[in-house]
């Protein structure tokens, strides 16, 4: 099947309030298009060039979806990341976050931001420890920048072969999503917690996720990373 085929495939077998964030990591722009004209409207990136690249080369199809960051945003990229996307899905401290609403200031947008949290420990991965206490304490200082919208957890996962080994990870955020979301933190909407990929987003959903962000089953099998 073709790119078209796969996106209709996947969005007619997940749930209607499932959002779906394209991850288009090394896909060209006539790749992207491809799942935008078929229905996709949230488009995720893990790097900023890449995503600049992609922007520009779709010309106004590029300003009909979202755009969501959703790899690791270095201090030097934030100005260029701001002018892209909507959404920054990879908040893991304070310090990244007062970064990005300083220069969110500078040209007056308010972005949404997610908390990204490292629901396996890994150390070779960011995010914030999965640790309800870690995650309340970011969120509120977060809600005291005014350029800042937190309106979301993300987590990834450790990389497991079989799907349901990632259900303990996934049931552990939803814990800490449910907990966070009831306090009521003011200037904070909590209203989506993305996690599952290609390989275990059916797992995902079933312990509630609400945003999901599919790759490989979209597009098919990665080419050579680019920059």
């Amino acid at each position: 099947m073709n790119i078209r085929e796969n996106f209709l495939k996947v969005r007619q077998e997940v749930p209607d309030y499932v959002e779906i964030v394209l991850a288009a990591k090394t896909r060209n722009a006539d790749e992207i298009k491809e799942a935008i004209l078929a229905g996709a409207d949230v488009i995720g990136e893990n790097y900023v060039q890449e995503a600049e690249r992609a922007y520009k080369d779709m010309g106004d199809l590029a300003k009909k979806v979202k755009w969501h960051f959703i790899g690791t945003l270095q201090k030097n990229k934030i100005n260029k990341a701001l002018k892209v996307f909507d959404c920054i899905q990879t908040i893991d401290s304070l310090t990244l976050a007062e970064d990005i609403n300083k220069r969110a200031e500078r040209i007056d947008k308010v972005i949404s931001v997610f908390i990204e949290i490292n629901i396996g420990s890994e150390v070779t991965k960011s995010g914030v420890e999965p640790e309800y206490e870690a995650v309340k304490n970011l969120a509120a200082g977060i809600a005291k920048l005014r350029y800042l919208k937190l309106e979301g957890l993300m987590t990834m996962g450790p990389r497991v072969g079989n799907p349901e080994d990632s259900r303990m990870y996934f049931r552990k955020a939803k814990d800490i999503f449910g907990r966070l979301k009831s306090i009521n933190i003011p200037n904070v909407d909590l209203k989506y917690l993305s996690m599952g990929m290609s390989n275990s987003y059916k797992v995902a959903i079933e312990e509630g996720a609400n945003m999901i962000r599919l790759g490989t089953i979209i597009f098919g099998r990665r080419a050579c990373k680019i920059r």
